[in-house]
């Protein structure tokens, strides 16, 4: 599908079909299939907890207190996340309890144990590290807690979050398409490829990384393989920078430097680093997240970012738990709907900031490209726990 089509799905009404996944029960207005997005009124948000309450009385006899463990409350997208949590947690007049994982398993673990002891009711995770998911899980298990996973998930729990080959996918073609534009397509099979990647969480946030490295090869065919350089990230800006500095040395003066990550402030720390090497002229860069749109639109190298819309998770994650408090079978997989923001359609998503279509380019998505990686990612056998993760077109 071609980005003009895309923006014309999201305009307007803007992401009236966010989610992708199996039709669902409808709960006071809300379903994860074709929600709007936008939160549920103080009304229907408390319809939500009296009919949960029905079928889940609160366990300390009162309210409910519902858990999030976020991921790291220092990253701007898993604040926007928590933000959009804390906001439906007080109109459905619900307890919060938050903890922060710290972008450590142990922490994470630790945190759930905390969630258990205090007899929360249902628990929201935001935790990074794979290994950990299956610990957590059986104590939540034991306890009888359901749990809702972001993005990266944990078995037996619901999944919410990223639809990671497609939005990787778009991020990979659009830097490629974008790259030819600005150096030509003879210069940047001369160049080199920077991925962001984020190996710690494990096979599903990888189909994400492994998408933009997919999307990029088929945007710019021939490009050589051993020009592509893979760093580990970490999920911040801090080691993006100082793994990009290890690996610069390695790429010829004068040859562009096309670079994209996990997510944008992965993506920014490697934008710092070239910059300081004094080497921008060289660089275009491609986020994931679209959530530090200020830092995207103040550097002229930083040209797009896909799209995950964080300050809207909560409008989902608070009324999924009071559905399945009341009962209701939610989806195993709620899978967002991305789209490619730049400085050319910006003004369509968040209003403050001002379009400059002269800056915007219109994404020439290869679907059938994108059909052919889908089938690889099943056949994998490091995929044979999430195939319900991997979308089918």
């Amino acid at each position: 599908m071609r980005l003009s089509a895309i923006r014309l799905l999201l305009s307007g009404a803007a992401l009236a079909a966010l989610t992708a996944v199996a039709p669902a029960e409808e709960f006071h207005g809300f379903s994860p299939t074709g929600y709007s997005g936008e939160q549920a009124s103080a009304d229907a948000l408390a319809a939500m907890v009296t009919d949960a309450m029905k079928a889940s009385p609160p366990r300390n006899g009162d309210k409910y207190v519902i858990a999030f463990a976020n991921l790291d409350r220092g990253i701007s997208f898993c604040s926007k996340v928590e933000e959009g949590i804390v906001k439906n947690a007080e109109a459905a007049g619900i307890e919060l309890v938050i903890a922060d994982n710290n972008l450590d398993g142990a922490t994470a673990l630790t945190n759930a144990e905390s969630f258990i002891n205090r007899n929360v009711d249902y628990v929201i995770e935001f935790q990074t590290d794979a290994n950990f998911g299956a610990t957590i899980m059986q104590k939540m298990d034991d306890a009888d807690i359901k749990v809702t996973a972001i993005d990266i998930p944990m078995p037996g729990s619901t999944f919410f979050g990223a639809n990671n080959p497609k939005s990787g996918y778009m991020g990979g073609v659009y830097l490629g398409q974008a790259a030819i534009k600005k150096f030509g397509a003879d210069k940047v099979k001369e160049g080199y490829f920077i991925l962001g990647d984020l190996p710690q969480s494990g096979a599903v946030p990888a189909m994400r990384t492994g998408g933009q490295l997919a999307g990029f090869l088929a945007a710019v065919e021939g490009f050589p393989e051993d020009h592509v350089i893979t760093i580990d990230t970490k999920n911040t800006l801090e080691e993006s920078f100082a793994q990009t500095n290890n690996v610069l040395g390695r790429i010829p003066e004068g040859v562009p430097i096309m670079t994209t990550a996990i997510n944008d402030q992965a993506t920014t720390g490697t934008i710092r680093a070239v910059k300081q090497a004094g080497r921008e002229a060289d660089l275009i860069a491609v986020g994931m997240g679209a959530d530090e749109l200020a830092t995207m639109m103040a550097e002229p190298t930083f040209v797009a970012s896909v799209g995950y819309f964080p300050e809207r998770y909560g409008n989902f994650l608070v009324p999924m738990a009071l559905a399945e408090l009341s009962g209701i079978d939610l989806p195993p997989t709620v899978l967002m709907t991305h789209v490619m923001v730049d400085k050319g359609n910006i003004c369509n998503y968040y209003p403050d900031f001002p379009c400059d279509p002269a800056l915007g380019m219109e994404l020439d998505f290869p679907q059938e490209k994108f059909v052919e990686h889908l089938k690889e990612i099943r056949e994998s056998p490091d995929m044979a726990g999430a195939v319900d993760l991997i979308p089918s077109e």
